[in-house]
């Protein structure tokens, strides 16, 4: 259980990186250098782990037994919340970070770890309306609702490819920023 709150707080803390924007101590295009850095990081350290074996502490704490021979969650993560950063303005990325960054976690503490293809309905809701809150203070609210709909099934709906399920550490921020890219286009039109 405790390495379950360590993985929910490091988790969260990457809601700093888009909190450095919000907060004008960098500009967006030194936010995506930051990115770029962060992804290079990461898959050198997924290189060192998968290819050469390289055993970290902080690996046994914050990765799953399922894990340890597939690309692990924080590097889906990084590799995510980097590429949208990257592929998308601040007006949808900031949002669809923090989608992950917090929206994540705090479905992942109401479903206890659950092995579900499909969340149980109080934790898809409650994924949606923080995920639409998220959104709000950015994008109108057709956005909002989209990006937050998109989120919570990303979350909330777990597909399997070839007997491999894919991770929402990968796909919450994409797919959010990409309906809320839907929901601004909409918007003029509703």
């Amino acid at each position: 259980m405790a390495n379950e709150v360590a993985r929910r707080l490091v988790h969260a803390s990457g809601a700093g990186v888009p909190g450095l924007y919000l907060l004008d101590l960098l500009t967006w295009p030194q936010l995506r250098y930051l990115l770029v850095g962060g992804l290079a990081l990461t898959v050198v350290l997924e290189v060192a782990r998968l290819g050469f074996g390289f055993e970290w502490v902080v690996y046994d704490v914050l990765t799953r037994e399922y894990e340890q021979d597939n690309p692990a969650g924080y590097a889906l993560y990084v590799f995510s919340g980097s590429t949208t950063g990257l592929l998308f303005g601040p007006t949808i990325a900031v949002p669809a970070i923090l989608m992950l960054t917090l929206g994540d976690p705090v479905s992942g503490l109401l479903s206890a770890d659950e092995l579900r293809s499909i969340k149980r309905p109080r934790v898809l809701g409650a994924m949606f309306l923080v995920c639409t809150g998220l959104a709000l203070p950015f994008v109108p609210p057709v956005a909002a609702v989209l990006g937050g709909l998109a989120a919570m099934l990303a979350d909330g709906v777990k597909p399997v490819i070839r007997g491999y399920v894919i991770d929402d550490n990968l796909t919450i921020p994409l797919v959010a920023a990409g309906a809320m890219t839907v929901g601004l286009a909409l918007g003029p039109v509703l």
